[in-house]
């Protein structure tokens, strides 16, 4: 038998929520009086979730994003002042302006079902109750289970989106863990949640950041001593198969080539936007050794000179070349463990931070999550990562 370990929790409630309209639909049986009272209430659901889809996505495409098309143009008639509000407090974005989006949308597209089930859907019931009323009580079962599939699917994407909203803001680990081993969670995630709200390009990230991060701390070391280094119990702390300072070690030909392209740029801030495009666009993410290093097989090379040299890599690699390209160049940079979003849960992850001296700050820089949008000194690191400590700094 199986313990209570092995439950997660996050799977039944799923089960459960999609078949409860079915069990309820095969045992009433068919009936178009009471399915035009379930419709009513279908409608509601379908109004309510196609809302939260175009709200979410066509709010995030205006106040997060605002980089193409309508979106870049509603975004610059918006006053200059409310603007900045809103992006130094980017709660407000998710707490108020989207939820005011989807209300709006939500009242257009339930008038509008209504209006086509006035039309077409109820007189077509009422024929089809006709037709049955001269077959048996299963057949009647069956066909009231079939015209409840979807509320089902309804239901369940209702309690899938929901759960993903929580989890961007849930600290709870147990419930982030339920979250990560669900497989049904997981795939409506993938399949329907990240594609719709988070835009096309976002499917990218599920796949390029996962719990392939990982730091090991060998026996006799306190967890104290600085990352990548020898304390005086000569243990060493590895991030993924190499020390720290492995890790972000260069050579002449990195050096030369990180210089070369940021020969035109005359501020700190536009050579490390340099530095990030060109890591972002020619790295490749790489899924085998993410996938080694989910199953704690560290017998993998890491670091900026491999990165650079073979053009693939996972967080911890990309972060490390960042880093050796911005000390070629006397950038002060930081590199950052810590939590990132993948859309369906909490993992671990890396990226950068680099200190721009003409306007005295540090800002976030993610070259890992390049292909998922605008990582560079963007609001979206207050969405999306978490936790930040710094393992190193030059």
């Amino acid at each position: 038998m199986l313990g209570m370990n092995n439950i997660n929790m996050v799977t039944i409630i799923l089960i459960l929520i999609f078949l409860y309209p079915l069990i309820r639909g095969f045992l009433f049986k068919f009936s178009s009086y009471d399915l035009k009272s379930d419709i009513n209430g279908i409608n509601r659901s379908i109004s309510f979730i196609l809302a939260l889809f175009l709200g979410i996505y066509i709010g995030r495409k205006i106040f997060i994003q605002h980089d193409s098309g309508i979106y870049k143009k509603i975004y610059i008639l918006i006053p200059a002042d409310f603007l900045n509000y809103i992006e130094s407090n980017a709660l407000i974005i998710y707490a108020v302006i989207i939820p005011l989006i989807i209300l709006i949308i939500y009242k257009i597209i339930k008038l509008s079902l209504e209006i086509i089930n006035c039309l077409t859907v109820y007189p077509m019931l009422d024929i089809i109750e006709k037709s049955l009323s001269s077959k048996g009580n299963f057949f009647r079962r069956l066909t009231g289970l079939v015209f409840q599939l979807p509320r089902a699917i309804c239901y369940l994407l209702l309690v899938t989106l929901a759960l993903n909203v929580l989890s961007m803001f849930s600290t709870n680990a147990k419930l982030n863990k339920y979250l990560q081993t669900s497989k049904p969670y997981n795939i409506m995630c993938k399949e329907a949640i990240i594609p719709i709200t988070n835009s096309t390009i976002a499917k990218k990230l599920p796949s390029i950041i996962d719990n392939s991060f990982k730091i090991v701390i060998k026996k006799g070391e306190s967890k104290e001593a600085s990352p990548g280094r020898v304390n005086n119990d000569r243990t060493v702390v590895y991030y993924n198969g190499v020390t720290l300072d492995q890790g972000v070690k260069s050579n002449d030909e990195i050096n030369k080539f990180s210089r070369s392209i940021v020969s035109k740029e005359d501020t700190t801030k536009s050579k490390a936007k340099m530095i990030y495009n060109w890591i972002g666009k020619n790295i490749a993410y790489d899924h085998d050794k993410a996938n080694k290093v989910l199953n704690n097989d560290f017998n993998v090379q890491s670091g900026a000179i491999y990165t650079y040299d073979t053009r693939k890599g996972i967080c911890f690699d990309y972060s490390c070349l960042y880093v050796a390209m911005c000390k070629a160049n006397g950038i002060k940079v930081r590199l950052i463990t810590g939590e990132g979003f993948n859309g369906v849960s909490w993992v671990s992850h890396a990226w950068n931070q680099v200190y721009l001296p003409e306007e005295q700050k540090w800002i976030n820089v993610d070259s890992t999550f390049y292909r998922g949008g605008n990582y560079f000194n963007s609001q979206r690191f207050q969405l999306d990562h978490k936790n930040a400590q710094i393992a190193g700094e030059w």
